[in-house]
């Protein structure tokens, strides 16, 4: 019959297709393009990123040798402050990011940089508790674009298969910043009484002088919008976003509408990246603020607790760059996030079950390796998977002020009143947010391979010649469709 479309061939031109469009934009030039982008891209804001952990998570650090001791900070005290830091961030997260849609994140984002680092100096030089509230609220504040903001400059200059990779390799920042503090708050806490300051002062201060110097070199190095980066040549930037164009909706000029919000709002998937990251963020955070609390409770005096945050987090570090290789290279991700999970449940059984303070240290190391390597592969997913530029920045957005109300539970559940048994409750809780987290990794790949092999029949049983024709990502009803179009296969 003319006109006609076998199975078996819509199967092969599926096939063919999606062959033919890797291999246009996989050619020898296009790795040169991307590794230059990379060397743009990745050193610059990965170092913003380790510097923006760091000076979150320094208080960990400084709590042991003497802050909550001269700030007269009452039992719930830290936890608060913490909790203060979160709800900020929060808050501010998407202002944030609408700010640098408007604006341009070679400005936006070393000013962030800049600003959080006068904050963090400042941290040094609180006297008392309501300051240390103050100034917790005003790092959260000034720290909430830095994040989303790198996601979204992600989505401008990589296409989707090429993203969860340098996601990954940034929040492995998240890590080092971990194993350098560490070592950073042994040496910096030797200057005791230098200046007439203590050793957890200066902590603060020369981290956030260290960030503040930084944030001078970024207003040079991070790049402003794909379509305009001076760095790549017109060639260049022609090529990058035919590439983005071939892929997906990034190379697009999207008009803001309100029925691309309430599409994420009403998208079951938009929410379950929500809770995914509400799961992982809860042990995410309270394993990396109380780590030193944890490791000292142990039975190790404080400065060795100081050292031996460096080992579970440089092999966390080490784990996520090997998930996300693995990930890469078989192209999935819910199996490995799960998996994940389960490498730091056992890291949490152990601390509970296991009798001496050597073998607890073991399991610290596994649940830094699973909470950290979790992190890393879900916090791409929904910028893999969620077309249409608009739903896109809102689940985004979900999916961190969501997470990070995890994050607000975590540090207020390892409170005074349960640090008894080594956090034994706390840690019980953590399991269990693992679990939850565990069930909606497997429930979002269940439900979207589901949904590509529904795809996949549909248009193997059409015979209707113009369905099977290579989309524009750039036309009305694409756009409009986002990721419910019948060609759009989601990244499981």
């Amino acid at each position: 019959m003319s006109g006609a479309v076998t199975k078996r061939d819509s199967d092969s031109q599926l096939s063919s297709r999606d062959d033919a469009t890797t291999a246009d934009f996989d050619t020898p030039e296009d790795r040169k393009l991307v590794r230059k982008i990379d060397l743009r891209l990745i050193p610059i804001l990965t170092l913003l990123y380790l510097l923006s952990f760091l000076d979150r998570t320094n208080i960990g650090n400084a709590r042991i040798i003497g802050l909550a001791a001269d700030l007269n900070l009452s039992p719930p005290g830290y936890n608060t402050s913490l909790a203060l830091y979160f709800v900020a961030y929060v808050i501010f997260e998407v202002p944030a990011n609408i700010i640098l849609k408007r604006f341009d994140p070679q400005i936006w984002l070393p000013t962030l940089t800049l600003v959080w680092g006068v904050v963090s100096v400042c941290q040094g030089l609180v006297t008392n508790q309501a300051g240390l509230f103050g100034i917790r609220f005003l790092l959260g504040v000034t720290e909430a674009g830095l994040f989303p903001g790198v996601i979204y400059v992600f989505s401008v200059y990589y296409r989707r298969s090429e993203r969860s990779w340098r996601v990954a390799i940034f929040f492995g920042g998240a890590a080092l910043a971990g194993a350098f503090g560490g070592i950073l708050a042994y040496a910096i806490a030797k200057m005791e009484g230098i200046g007439g300051k203590r050793g957890w002062q200066w902590i603060f201060i020369l981290e956030g002088l260290l960030t503040i110097a930084v944030s001078f070199l970024a207003y040079f190095v991070v790049p402003t919008w794909s379509h305009k980066a001076k760095f790549l040549t017109e060639s260049e930037r022609s090529r990058l976003l035919a590439r983005l164009k071939s892929d997906s909706d990034a190379a697009n000029h999207e008009k803001f509408e309100w029925s691309y919000v309430r599409q994420a709002w009403t998208d079951h998937l938009c929410w379950a990246y929500a809770l995914l990251f509400h799961g992982f963020a809860f042990v995410l955070y309270s394993l990396s603020l109380f780590l030193p609390t944890i490791i000292a409770g142990l039975g190790f005096k404080n400065w060795q607790a100081q050292l031996m945050t460096v080992p579970p987090n440089t092999l966390a570090a080490l784990s996520i760059w090997t998930a996300v290789w693995v990930s890469s290279r078989y192209n999935v991700r819910a199996p490995v996030i799960i998996g994940a999970a389960a490498i730091a449940i056992i890291g949490y059984i152990i601390l509970l079950t296991a009798k001496t303070p050597g073998a607890q240290y073991v399991g610290v190391h596994f649940a830094a390796a699973g909470v950290y390597t979790g992190n890393a592969l879900l916090l791409s997913w929904p910028g893999e998977n969620v077309s249409g530029q608009t739903k896109r920045a809102v689940a985004v957005a979900m999916q961190i002020t969501i997470g990070d109300m995890g994050a607000i539970a975590g540090v207020l559940i390892y409170r005074p009143n349960f640090a008894a048994h080594q956090f034994r409750k706390p840690h019980i809780i953590a399991i269990g947010y693992l679990v939850f987290g565990a069930l909606v990794a497997a429930y979002l790949w269940f439900w979207m391979a589901r949904e590509n092999r529904r795809r996949d029949h549909i248009l193997s049983q059409s015979t209707d010649e113009k369905v099977h024709e290579k989309k524009d990502y750039a036309t009305p009803e694409v756009i409009r469709a986002g990721d419910r179009d019948i060609h759009y296969r989601y990244h499981v």
